[in-house]
């Protein structure tokens, strides 16, 4: 049995959970959210309760056990309390505005980076140079928290880039001049 999978999911008062076949639909005070559960894997609502079983003890239904379980974890998290990713800018003249739909980044190309901002999200800029990304869906708020790292990301020699707040950079020495 998967150690992840068959732990319940306990729903706060707020989030109301449907299960139409293999359609889950998880709804909060922040949104709705859906997911389809793969064939062989099934769940079920009792009180204030979530379950996910499988149906075999198959290798690939074990891996989708436990997956899914912590996919639907996340909706009610999500609905309930939302994810937020905060990114930190360094570097002299980086800087990031929102302009309507539209993330703007001057990270020291010759060029401004335009990044769509997908629908669901509030991406707000506080200081110029820290970017918060809010919203329901976890793997959408990562994935735009990332590509927006991606377009500079933290170099060793100096530490200027994009960065998540918090995240640790290993420092290089720069070249030593030989006599």
């Amino acid at each position: 049995m998967s150690r992840v999978g068959k732990k319940s999911i306990v729903l706060p008062d707020n989030v109301t959970v449907k299960v139409n076949g293999s359609t889950v639909e998880v709804e909060g005070p922040k949104g709705k959210l859906s997911w389809t559960l793969p064939e062989g894997i099934t769940a079920s609502v009792e009180g204030k309760e979530l379950s996910v079983d499988r149906s075999s003890e198959t290798r690939q239904l074990r891996a989708l056990h436990g997956t899914n379980r912590s996919l639907l974890n996340n909706m009610v998290i999500g609905v309930s309390a939302g994810f937020v990713k905060n990114l930190e800018i360094i570097g002299v003249g980086f800087r990031a505005a929102v302009k309507g739909d539209i993330l703007d980044l001057n990270l020291g190309k010759s060029h401004p980076i335009n990044q769509v901002i997908p629908a669901g999200l509030k991406v707000t800029v506080t200081d110029n140079t820290k970017v918060t990304v809010e919203g329901i869906d976890k793997q959408v708020v990562g994935q735009f928290a990332a590509e927006v790292r991606g377009y500079y990301p933290p170099e060793p020699y100096k530490g200027k880039g994009v960065r998540f707040a918090g995240e640790v950079i290993r420092r290089k020495e720069g070249k030593s001049v030989g006599k």
